[in-house]
């Protein structure tokens, strides 16, 4: 299995690809980031609570959990791990070298679970060095080890873990690339951002991967329409284990029991 794994990353880490969603994601994490720094310790507007200073104790995991902004990404390279592989018509060889096809999607899970973890490690480093320095410049205290900062990082690594092992599934599922790759940006930027925005679909919403990711990492900031409705903490680690058998379910079956061709 560890060839497989190794070879799924072999595959993956010869394109400019990856790198290409690296840049892309620390850049859009470093805008993010950089506007909750800006406005960190405004007062309230609109009937919106505003974000804590930056010397507040509280302000350091609000500023962290903008690691977790990557999960397109980690799903994006999920997707392609999978579709290229019909695309390029590769997909007949890699069965024939490896006749079990539960093995082959095992090892391209694995190697997802491995690449969203790569990812989260450089988003935290990156995210983690700015929000450190910020606070210290600010005069506030560091602590890793309280205020939920070990939870924030399980999280990241979770969402991001979990998001390539959605784009694997999603991959395995619809097979044509450019098909699967619209679906999963609909589903990111649409279909969560809808649920997890309006408070009346807040309830379906806080069932979703992405509702799952914010309850593991208790982020509830009121953003003016309201706290959002989440699940326990132990139960967003829950969900988002079921998901990643789900995604796991689907890309097998839709693998083993379909024709290649």
């Amino acid at each position: 299995m560890s060839n497989l794994i190794r070879a799924e990353l072999q595959k993956l880490f010869s394109t400019r690809i990856w790198w290409a969603m690296l840049i892309v994601m620390l850049l859009l994490t470093g805008l993010s980031l950089t506007f909750i720094v800006i406005f960190a310790g405004d007062p309230p507007q609109n009937g919106a609570p505003g974000l804590p200073a930056l010397d507040d104790p509280a302000w350091l995991p609000i500023g962290l959990s903008t690691a977790s902004g990557g999960t397109i990404f980690t799903m994006i390279l999920g997707v392609i791990m999978m579709t290229s592989e019909y695309r390029y018509q590769t997909i007949t060889g890699t069965f024939l070298t490896t006749p079990q096809r539960g093995r082959v999607i095992a090892g391209k899970l694995g190697a997802g679970v491995l690449v969203g973890m790569l990812f989260a490690v450089i988003s935290l480093l990156v995210v983690g060095a700015v929000c450190v320095t910020a606070v210290l410049i600010a005069g506030g205290e560091v602590s890793l080890t309280g205020n939920r900062v070990p939870q924030i990082v399980i999280g990241v690594f979770a969402s991001l873990a979990l998001y390539a092992l959605f784009g694997i599934g999603l991959g395995a599922l619809i097979r044509n690339q450019i098909a699967a790759l619209i679906g999963a940006i609909v589903w990111a930027y649409v279909i969560e951002s809808i649920f997890a925005a309006i408070p009346a679909l807040q309830v379906v919403g806080k069932w979703l991967p992405g509702g799952g990711s914010q309850a593991l990492m208790s982020i509830d900031v009121d953003t003016g329409l309201g706290r959002p409705d989440l699940l326990p903490a132990w139960g967003g680690a829950l969900l988002l284990v079921g998901y990643a058998v789900l995604f796991a379910a689907v890309a097998n079956l839709t693998t083993t029991k379909r024709d290649i061709t």
